[in-house]
């Protein structure tokens, strides 16, 4: 699995998976402030755009990291493998 990942920029899942969870929570939250406290629609509408745009906006951040965490791990790796054992691996791959 962490070999799908290298390479790769998870910014953008990270910012998907926080808008999804962004909407589902501020809808949620927002339906909850129009019962409880009887807020102006105009009102909740922002905290509901507050609350998604936050979300993908730490979502993108988290998956920027992460990308940078899998490729660290990828130039570990590439330090520790000899010159002879790449030179091998890509004469299987080719095959």
């Amino acid at each position: 699995m962490m070999k799908r990942l290298e390479g790769r920029s998870l910014a953008h899942p990270g910012c998907l998976i926080g808008i999804t969870t962004g909407l589902i929570v501020g809808i949620i939250l927002a339906g909850i402030l129009a019962i409880a406290f009887n807020i102006t629609l105009n009102i909740l509408l922002l905290f509901w755009l507050i609350v998604t745009v936050g979300l993908g906006i730490v979502g993108w951040v988290i998956g920027e990291r992460l990308s940078k965490r899998f490729t660290l791990v990828k130039e570990e790796t590439a330090e520790t493998t000899s010159p002879e054992s790449s030179l091998a691996n890509s004469r299987d791959n080719e095959n």
